[in-house]
């Protein structure tokens, strides 16, 4: 097999949570360009059919499937409706996430902490979860790969629950490396900066701040990073070129955390 072919996905599935837009929308797109099946998952469903629409327009595969990733049974249900579709599962992308908290630890909403616990840290763990039993049925092995956040390595002020969340993203995939390595299932994370979604510009919107003033600041390339760069690095670490890599925490910021 060539490094090229090596790179490529032909004749994997995949599911992608939280990919109605953004870096979830744009790693859908990336799989499918590669080869791969793809079930695009969202808790907004026309978003995610908007998806799915641009794939096939694109002439890839690609079914939506609904989930609220904070449900335990919807997950569920997620992985057997991608079995169900397609026939088995060989890698996922646990996207799906929500707007950071934005207050001081002393002046936490806890409500609000508890929701971004919930959906950024708790649902990838039932999705892992569910993902796992599928490649130990399948007993073929299997990629999943994790989305982190700078935050999961350099805490941000007013973010707790975040930087929680994410710092716990990393437990999660250094702890399923460790337990599914003997049964060829690879476990990763990619840990973006500062990308260019609609959550980033809704953040600049209310922080009446523009690219060219924020980006230096997090960048070393002086801008905002496009969802399809994240989606690359997720869709090399599925990629049989990735075969030797696993509780691994890819880092795609532009050099943010080097300083």
């Amino acid at each position: 097999m060539n490094d090229k072919a090596r790179n490529r996905l032909d004749g994997k599935v995949a599911v992608v949570t939280g990919a109605g837009m953004g870096m979830g929308a744009a790693t859908a797109r990336i799989f499918a360009g590669y080869g791969a099946r793809v079930v695009v998952s969202d808790i907004n469903v026309q978003a995610g059919l908007e998806t799915v629409e641009a794939i096939r327009a694109a002439g890839g595969e690609a079914q939506f499937l609904a989930c609220d990733v904070s449900n335990d049974e919807q997950v569920r249900q997620l992985i057997e409706g991608t079995v169900a579709a397609f026939g088995r599962l060989d890698c996922a992308v646990n996207n799906a996430a929500i707007t950071p908290d934005t207050l001081p630890i002393a002046e936490a909403d806890m409500d609000v902490w508890d929701r971004v616990i919930r959906v950024d840290l708790r649902a990838v763990m039932v999705c892992m979860k569910y993902q796992i039993r599928q490649f130990i049925a399948q007993g073929e092995g299997g990629a999943i790969v994790n989305v982190g956040s700078v935050s999961s390595v350099r805490p941000q002020p007013g973010n707790s629950a975040y930087v929680a969340a994410k710092h716990g993203v990393i437990g999660l995939t250094k702890t399923g490396s460790l337990e599914y390595a003997g049964q060829g299932i690879r476990v990763n994370a990619v840990l973006p900066g500062a990308i260019d979604t609609p959550m980033l510009r809704g953040a600049l919107d209310s922080s009446g701040f523009t690219e060219a003033e924020f980006a230096p600041a997090l960048s070393l390339f002086n801008r905002f990073g496009r969802p399809e760069e994240v989606a690359e690095a997720s869709a090399w670490l599925c990629s049989d070129a990735a075969s030797y890599i696993t509780g691994h925490s890819l880092a795609a910021e532009a050099g943010y955390l080097t300083r």
